[in-house]
């Protein structure tokens, strides 16, 4: 039976691939479920097994959802706006871990001129070696 002439619908991705690699007499002659047998055959993906692969299915009253969770080195060549995305993530990371760092160094080059009884300011503080000596010492 020619599935073709059975569905006028529009052919999805794998559909159109496969029939462009295909010699033009051969294109009528798949059908409905062949065409299916072919896609869970060729479906699976050639860049292999993840690392972390969870993959599961959930039913809600008379719906089910799947889901799919796959995390591993990326091995494919970012495109131009992928780049900039991971160069501005990066960016950020760096510009706070120098954030966290030049506070964690003043706050401790700040207990260290409390525990040596340097008083900067007379009659000021802020609190926090009175606050270090109750909780930690």
């Amino acid at each position: 039976m020619n599935r073709i002439a059975e569905e006028p619908k529009q052919k999805d991705w794998f559909e159109n691939g496969l029939m462009q690699r295909l010699p033009s007499d051969m294109h009528d002659s798949f059908t409905a479920e062949q065409i299916a047998a072919l896609k869970v055959a060729f479906g699976a993906r050639k860049w292999g097994k993840h690392p972390i692969d969870l993959r599961g299915t959930v039913n809600l009253w008379s719906w089910r959802y799947y889901f799919v969770f796959l995390m591993g080195r990326n091995q494919r060549s970012l495109s131009r706006r992928e780049r900039r995305v991971s160069l501005i993530i990066k960016t950020l990371f760096i510009f706070l871990f120098l954030i966290f760092s030049t506070l964690l160094g003043l706050l401790v080059l700040y207990l260290a001129k409390s525990a040596a009884g340097i008083d900067l300011i007379p009659g000021f503080s802020f609190g926090v070696w009175g606050w270090f000596k109750e909780t930690f010492l």
